[in-house]
């Protein structure tokens, strides 16, 4: 079993639409289930792309969805979290795309929000900014949040943070895939609080799975990052 954290539904707005959230392309990959997020809800509309996610959810038990939350349109995020349920498991935020940084009050509304609901949030890091994810996330009492990329190119900042917060999770898609990246991060970080995903329809799963597969995952631990980690959190 394998479970997607970091996935998406709905086409993006240049080229690189290359593996849509389709039970046939997860079935290439043995992925059992995903969570997705509506790419309408991310770059353009939150309520209107959350709302056009919901049809797909319908009748079908391998896609889980994120309630995507724009930061700036709390009153939309907090009708959302009250609508959407069942297959809604967790929330997704886009620090970028909304201008909301992490250290931005609106930013802390959002989550606040998102701990109301007793559901995980996805959030984009780059860089150090998974660090002021951490000091969020220890301020918001319940909050538990999953710092997409791990960092990025901060992946050592992203270790410092999950050493700092046990209420954060680490996902390591990303568009490069540095030699020895997530092997450093398995041997320094509790391997309970490691996920799997991979960015799909952004990015082809083949690039998340060649990297996980290069830090030599085996035991309890390659389980832990595949699905069980992700089964625990999301409760599916």
């Amino acid at each position: 079993m394998i479970i997607d954290v970091h996935a998406h539904w709905g086409p993006w707005f240049f080229t690189m639409d290359v593996a849509g959230a389709s039970l046939a392309t997860m079935d290439r990959y043995g992925i059992g289930k995903a969570i997705v997020s509506a790419t309408e809800a991310v770059i353009y509309d939150a309520q209107a792309g959350n709302r056009a996610l919901a049809k797909v959810l319908e009748g079908q038990d391998r896609l889980y969805g994120y309630v995507t939350v724009n930061p700036r349109r709390l009153r939309e995020a907090a009708e959302d979290l009250r609508d959407l349920t069942g297959p809604w498991v967790g929330v997704k935020i886009h620090t970028d795309y909304t201008g909301s940084p992490v250290t931005s009050p609106r930013m802390r509304a959002a989550l606040e929000l998102a701990a109301e609901a007793g559901r995980p949030a996805l959030v984009h890091t780059w860089g150090p900014s998974v660090l002021d994810l951490a000091q969020v996330c220890l301020d918001i009492p319940g909050l538990r949040v999953i710092a997409g990329h791990m960092g990025a190119d901060g992946y050592r900042y992203a270790i410092e943070a999950a050493n700092g917060c046990d209420r954060l999770y680490l996902e390591p898609c990303w568009s490069h895939a540095p030699a020895g990246r997530i092997a450093e991060v398995v041997a320094a970080v509790d391997d309970r609080r490691l996920l799997f995903g991979t960015d799909a329809t952004l990015i082809d799963p083949s690039s998340a799975f060649g990297a996980v597969a290069a830090a030599g995952l085996t035991g309890a631990t390659a389980e832990r990052v595949a699905w069980r980690n992700a089964a625990e959190l999301f409760a599916i």
